[in-house]
């Protein structure tokens, strides 16, 4: 029997299913579309940073940001549950897609609340929340991205050192597969009054 924060190999993984999971037409809060297509010059981003309730929230809350939901990626369960997720069975992560507009706001911007929201050096865990789906994670969809994201890493170690904090230890490369998670979880903090996430932000500025 293997922990919760040890990564799961393809072969073990669940199987998942071939249905995709229902998805909300509109965004809880703004009301824009939470799928594809999105108008024309959106472009998006996948980040992981522990429970994805409060990830999410930080980048509706983000001037620019056209929409955002929940999902899973990283793993190997094809449309997994979060049931199946928790399970440590499918090498998900919890993760936010961001849409936004480029003109009002870059990636850059975007990476720098993904570091400083969270902290990026516990592995598999943030806090008290300890297992594979916690992990921090950024899932890059074009090479540009990619690029973006490894120097910003760099730099945000930087600042760590300085702080005198431990190594980071975000998980960085293309974006496979996105699968949105149940309809209860989009948006779960604005359609729950006094529903809770904790804040593992590391308190160093990017």
């Amino acid at each position: 029997m293997f922990g919760k924060s040890k990564m799961i190999s393809v072969e073990d993984a669940l199987a998942g299913r071939a249905d995709e999971m229902p998805v909300p037409a509109t965004h809880f809060v703004n009301g824009n579309p939470l799928q594809l297509p999105f108008p024309t010059g959106i472009e998006t981003a996948v980040f992981g940073m522990g429970c994805f309730w409060g990830a999410e929230k930080e980048f509706w809350e983000t001037a620019g940001v056209f929409s955002t939901a929940v999902g899973y990626a990283g793993g190997h369960t094809a449309n997994p549950t979060y049931e199946e997720v928790c399970s440590a069975m499918t090498g998900h992560s919890e993760v936010v897609l961001v849409a936004y507009d480029p003109a009002q706001i870059t990636y850059e911007a975007l990476l720098t609340v993904f570091w400083e929201r969270h902290d990026p050096t516990q592995g598999m865990r943030q806090g008290n929340d300890l297992g594979t789906q916690y992990r921090s994670a950024i899932y890059t969809t074009t090479d540009a991205q990619l690029g973006t994201a490894k120097r910003s890493r760099d730099h945000f170690q930087e600042r760590l050192i300085e702080a005198k904090m431990e190594t980071i230890t975000t998980e960085i490369r293309p974006l496979e597969t996105f699968y949105y998670a149940e309809d209860y979880h989009q948006q779960y903090l604005a359609k729950t009054p006094g529903g809770y996430c904790p804040d593992h932000s590391c308190g160093v500025k990017y």
